[in-house]
């Protein structure tokens, strides 16, 4: 039977990509497309599987956790998520209509970009220092990127399993013009036209240099990501909140 899959954002740059490779994928039905301003409690489970929403981080929680209330199953692919919003995910879960909702968020849906994540994460222990740069187009709304901040993290948090200690940056200023700092680690956004969406992670130790570079040139690019996302939430087994494609990857 195939799975009925609703989007919201649908008439958005990511959104109408998602409509169509949904209406593309033989396994999947598009059931409802909405956008600003539509009703969200006309998404029910008796008309939709599985939501995909792609929209702006301002509004994105709210249709989230609207979502949850109706007792649907969430694929997220909005960034702009932090540690309090997603404890409001995970705690409206906790009390969700239906037993074992799932929610999925991920911070990139690129294949490319999750590998570099996950690389940089097996990279970071063997190196002295790391920074992140990240590339989108001028009309993203949000610096830096989740799948920046996402990144930052993984790394910070194997080099602390590694037992390795802050940095060397011997800077004098007040951190204006070396990006901003995620957990210890440097990270700078770049919003140029003609871009659409990249990230390079720049490992360094004396005499050595490693980089890692995801690019996606076309939102194209994250479709598979999203029809994954969708089918593993189908299939159930994934309970409350998951953040990261990652996850799904077998990595």
């Amino acid at each position: 039977m195939a799975v009925k899959v609703s989007v919201v954002g649908a008439k958005g740059r990511m959104g109408s990509h998602v409509v169509e490779a949904v209406q593309g994928a033989q396994d999947m039905q598009l059931a409802l497309t909405l956008d600003a301003g539509d009703d969200l409690t006309t998404i029910t489970p008796s008309n939709t599987d599985v939501v995909v929403e792609f929209t702006v981080p301002s509004v994105s929680l709210n249709n989230v956790l609207a979502l949850i209330a109706q007792g649907v199953d969430v694929v997220v692919g909005t960034t702009g998520w932090t540690a309090d919003k997603l404890a409001q995910v995970t705690a409206a879960l906790e009390n969700a209509p239906r037993e074992n909702q799932q929610v999925f968020i991920a911070p990139n849906f690129a294949i490319s970009a999750v590998l570099a994540d996950h690389f940089a994460k097996v990279a970071a222990p063997y190196f002295e220092s790391a920074e992140v740069i990240e590339l989108h187009h001028p009309t993203k709304v949000d610096a830096p990127s989740g799948t920046a901040i996402h990144t930052a993290q993984g790394i910070a948090d194997a080099r602390r399993a590694a037992g390795l200690g802050a940095m060397p940056d011997a800077t004098e200023t007040d951190g204006g013009s070396r990006g901003q700092v995620i957990d210890g680690v440097h990270v700078h956004a770049i919003r140029l036209r003609g871009l659409n969406a990249h990230e390079e992670v720049l490992f360094g130790n004396a005499g050595e240099q490693l980089t890692i570079r995801a690019d996606s040139f076309d939102r194209i690019s994250f479709m598979p990501g999203v029809l994954l996302a969708v089918r593993k939430l189908a299939a159930g087994g994934h309970s409350g909140l998951t953040v990261g494609l990652d996850k799904f990857l077998d990595l």
